[in-house]
């Protein structure tokens, strides 16, 4: 597998973790099966030891004093895994449930989970071979680990559930059949370290961030576009002013925002305007995106660390063969992650929407009324501004974190939990909502720019404008928008905004991993 990422545990970078989430291969690092044996070692000196250890030998939660024969251990787990595979919802996406499962790999095969070779190679073999687990997206509140979607991905390792093979679903054993794998057999304490983790809750975090990171940037090449648009000053952007402030988001947007605009010659046209100020969503774009870009540098930090993470219980120590119960679990570092995914996202979309507004009234822009000529036949701009703020509308409806939630599970031995999963979910339904205001932006913008030709807008610009322009034709006439809206949304959210030389420069330097 020349060309897949090679996990090294404890060490796996976003980065890569994005290049995986992209469709990359998977494999790891060879030096980390001496970790996997020794863990797994230990677990049968445990066993053999006679001790009782909690989710080697006991029951489950409430049911940890109960004491199980060494004959009905290989039942154990598999009882656990079946007990616990109730999720409901729609399937997580395939790019989700790929992520998860490498980050189950990086998790166990640090060595202190107790999980055999066998464990992990049927989840690398089923990355390899594209049998991906159909897994419900609803059923964790992010405390004793993802307990019910990562029974689902347990259960069709064993043979129980569906798989979706090379995009098709299928009972699971008739696909593990189809790329010749057999369905696992659980030793001690494995359905327990295949269950208990936050690789769901992370995974779906990361897939949030990732769109949101596209999202993010091209919601600072639209309101470059915006203010070029409006015949707007580049002037807030100036890195002296941005420098003083001292945040570091702030002064990467500024820079950012002034090097999009550099040579546009609509900006030349106006230099001497006795316009001083414009409004505050464009002129403080530096000051709230800045903000914006710094929350979503935070998450990725805490999410980059948590992907590494042995976050299972109990963890094994294979040099002292002694098995610590503890909390690691507990997914509130993954909760406030995603809790600031979606109030950097609710904020990129609010400030752009506030920009169409601006854009489509001609007492604030000098352009025509809803940027359409012949106005009052034709409605031009007026429902896709109204559509943006329907999505801003919705994503407020959704930033109540989720991350001060606690439902207490488990008869109350579980009595605080993290709603990580949920918090992830919300985020990743925030940041696709902020991508279709940007992407109402960027065509309620391309018009404006069309409405000061001959002049031109920057060089990097027009190759923004020019991608536009290929999904979206100038509304001269009203006609049926909504397919081209869609088809902006997605590449807004897909990053492919960002794909020309000068964009991709620009955005490189966002993001400082």
């Amino acid at each position: 597998m020349s060309d897949a990422v090679i996990l090294n545990p404890g060490e796996t970078r976003l980065g890569e973790l994005r290049a995986i989430w992209s469709g990359a291969g998977v494999d790891l690092d060879a030096a980390a099966w001496r970790a996997v044996d020794a863990g797994a070692d230990s677990i049968g000196r445990i066993v053999a030891s006679g001790k009782t250890v909690y989710g080697v030998n006991t029951g489950f939660g409430l049911l940890a004093q109960t004491r199980i024969d060494d004959g009905r251990l290989a039942e154990l787990q598999r009882n656990l895994v079946m007990s616990h595979a109730c999720g409901l919802g729609p399937d997580l996406s395939r790019e989700i449930v790929r992520l998860l499962m490498a980050l189950k790999v990086i998790g166990l095969a640090r060595g202190y989970s107790g999980a055999s070779r066998a464990v992990i190679r049927q989840l690398l073999s089923m990355l390899e071979r594209e049998a991906i687990p159909c897994i419900p997206a609803q059923g964790s509140v992010g405390a004793s680990g993802d307990l019910a979607p990562l029974a689902h991905l347990t259960a069709a390792m064993m043979g129980v559930g569906k798989i979706a093979v090379k995009g098709v679903a299928m009972p699971a054993a008739e696909a593990l059949a189809k790329v010749d794998l057999a369905p696992l057999a659980l030793g001690p304490k494995e359905g327990l370290a295949l269950l208990n983790g936050t690789q769901v809750s992370t995974a779906i975090a990361l897939d949030a961030l990732f769109v949101a990171r596209n999202v993010f940037a091209s919601a600072l090449v639209a309101g470059a576009l915006s203010v070029d648009a409006l015949q707007g000053s580049d002037a807030p952007f100036d890195p002296r002013l941005n420098a003083l402030r001292g945040q570091p988001g702030q002064i990467r947007v500024a820079a950012f925002l002034k090097a999009a605009m550099e040579g546009s010659e609509i900006r030349r046209s106006h230099i001497e305007c006795d316009r001083v100020q414009d409004p505050y969503s464009f002129r403080c774009q530096p000051q709230v995106m800045g903000a914006c870009l710094d929350l979503l540098e935070a998450a990725a930090r805490t999410l980059e660390i948590e992907s590494n993470a042995v976050s299972d219980n109990p963890i094994i120590f294979p040099d002292t063969d002694e098995a610590v119960s503890g909390g690691n679990f507990h997914a509130q570092p993954v909760a406030f992650a995603a809790d600031q995914i979606v109030m950097a996202m609710c904020e990129a979309g609010s400030i752009s929407e506030r920009r169409i507004a601006v854009l489509v009234d001609p007492k604030m822009s000098g352009m025509p009324a809803f940027l359409v000529e012949d106005g009052g036949v034709n409605s031009g701009f007026m429902i896709p501004q109204v559509t943006a703020a329907a999505l801003v509308a919705e994503n407020r409806s959704l930033a109540f974190p989720a991350s001060v939630d606690s439902v207490p599970t488990s008869a109350n031995q579980e009595d605080h939990v993290s709603m990580a999963t949920g918090a992830a979910r919300k985020a990743d339904q925030v940041a696709r909502n902020a991508a279709g205001v940007i992407a109402v932006e960027l065509m309620a913008a391309a018009q404006g720019i069309d409405f000061h030709a001959p002049c031109k807008t920057s060089p990097a610009l027009q190759d923004v404008h020019a991608l536009i322009r290929q999904q979206t034709a100038f509304l001269a006439r009203d006609r049926y928008l909504a397919d081209e809206m869609a088809s902006l949304r997605k590449i807004v959210a897909a990053g492919e905004l960002l794909s020309s030389p000068a964009v991709a420069r620009l955005s490189g330097a966002l993001f400082s991993a």
